[in-house]
């Protein structure tokens, strides 16, 4: 699991979850790191239920709740997206399915970033096929920058980027390779809660494959045996632009 820099780690509380867990920033109010196990060989589908609620074991002032998402086009973004730890037997699948509509678990996502195939849900949907066709075991780490220039809105301050990295066992031992998706083109704060800017092209600077070292470096965030298994070859420098899985190197 990453570990929060000083003083967000000080800030931080963990939240253990069936099949996941939550680092939750209190003081930006949403999780700063999220990590999830994925059974690709026990996966199944259970009734999406919508009610997202407050995790009673911290202050629901430490958590951002409804009134960040009333009346605007903010979607609440799963960090751990509801699919990926449901698997196991039913009571556990439930379980963990319910979990995941944790506020604990949710940041404020522009509806056109949370719901496009073509950037974040995109992205997670290859994750969990990826893991479902191989039959695979995988771990995934997410979530957002926490920069200190995010534009505030309702008491927090919105995220602009995302990062989402991905763990494996390749034959030989870990790999990693990981990515950081971008909405900050889509959000305007001064046109909440009437809209958000207006939906640019979908382009390929919206999405990238890059170096877990990359995404130490933005994010501060301590996780040396992940940078260790990069995966992507020592040939490959920079942000890579992803229009489609396809060009996802893995």
């Amino acid at each position: 699991m990453p570990t929060m820099p000083d003083p967000q780690a000080a800030a931080s509380v963990e939240l253990a979850y069936e099949h996941f867990t939550v680092m939750l920033e209190t003081t930006r109010r949403f999780a700063g790191v999220t990590g999830v196990n994925i059974d690709g060989t026990r996966l199944v589908q259970v009734p999406r239920d919508d009610r997202w609620v407050f995790d009673d074991r911290i202050p629901e002032e430490l958590q951002a709740g409804p009134e960040v998402y009333a009346d605007n086009d903010l979607d609440r973004g799963h960090l751990v997206r509801r699919n990926d730890p449901v698997w196991g037997e039913p009571a556990e699948a439930a379980r963990a399915n319910t979990d995941t509509f944790r506020f604990t678990n949710a940041a404020p996502q522009a509806s056109g970033f949370n719901q496009s195939r073509e950037l974040w849900l995109g992205l997670e949907d290859h994750v969990l096929e990826h893991a479902r066709v191989h039959e695979l075991k995988l771990s995934v780490f997410t979530g957002p920058v926490l920069a200190d220039d995010d534009p505030p809105y309702r008491g927090i301050r919105i995220p602009l980027r995302f990062w989402k990295v991905e763990a494996w066992h390749d034959g030989t031992g870990l790999a990693t390779t990981g990515f950081v998706v971008d909405q900050s083109p889509l959000v305007d704060v001064d046109k909440l809660p009437r809209e958000l800017g207006a939906v640019p092209p979908l382009g390929p600077f919206r999405t990238f494959q890059v170096r877990i070292a990359d995404i130490v470096a933005l994010t501060g965030l301590s996780m040396p045996d992940l940078v260790a298994a990069e995966h992507l070859p020592r040939g490959v420098e920079g942000w890579r632009a992803i229009e489609s899985p396809e060009d996802i190197l893995v």
